[in-house]
């Protein structure tokens, strides 16, 4: 394992299409008003350690079913493309809208740290070195945490209308890298019929 600056960056994009903070502004900010205070500390913390810990010992646990890591990688890139659809058509199709809580819950999981972000975890691991893809979720992380600090100045800055840009480019992302994963997962090679 040696760590990679393109394979890096190629995990830090796919975990922040995924884990979507910046869409989740609305959600944060409604969040935030209802119990006063978002405490970015504890809930970066929190869901950078369940990431974490599935990271590391989710392979085993797949094994323990019976499933390869390509097979899960394989369900993985579909629930990315699902995911991305949700992002460019604007339906909802994972995220459960309960409201209340706090910083762990619903903040820290399953906001952050939820089914997606955790899928995609195990599905990269099938492409990407693991060092890589822990210093791509560090990465992911400290932007969690910049943004949870500065939830309101983001919501000025881009205003609505940037917020829902942003969502729909990373969607078209995220659909792309959900394509990619499914193809390097089933061995389909769709270089040799380009030109």
């Amino acid at each position: 394992m040696h760590f990679d600056l393109k394979e890096t960056l190629a995990v830090f994009m796919v975990l922040f299409a995924v884990i979507d903070i910046t869409g989740s502004i609305p959600i944060i900010v409604d969040i935030k008003s209802k119990v006063g205070k978002i405490e970015a500390e504890k809930a970066t913390i929190v869901a950078f350690l369940i990431m974490l810990a599935f990271l590391i010992i989710g392979e085993p646990l797949l094994a323990f079913f019976g499933v390869d890591i390509y097979s899960f990688a394989i369900a993985g890139a579909f629930i990315l493309f699902f995911l991305a659809l949700e992002m460019v058509l604007g339906i909802q199709l994972f995220r459960d809208n309960t409201k209340g809580g706090g910083s762990i819950v619903p903040i820290a999981f399953p906001l952050i740290a939820g089914a997606g972000s955790i899928t995609t975890l195990l599905s990269l691991r099938a492409t990407y070195g693991g060092v890589n893809i822990l210093a791509g979720l560090v990465l992911n992380m400290l932007i969690v945490y910049a943004v949870l600090k500065a939830t309101k100045w983001f919501e000025k800055l881009l205003g609505p209308t940037g917020l829902y840009i942003l969502q729909k480019f990373f969607g078209i992302i995220l659909m792309a890298i959900a394509i990619h994963l499914f193809l390097s997962n089933t061995g389909i090679d769709i270089t040799k019929n380009a030109g």
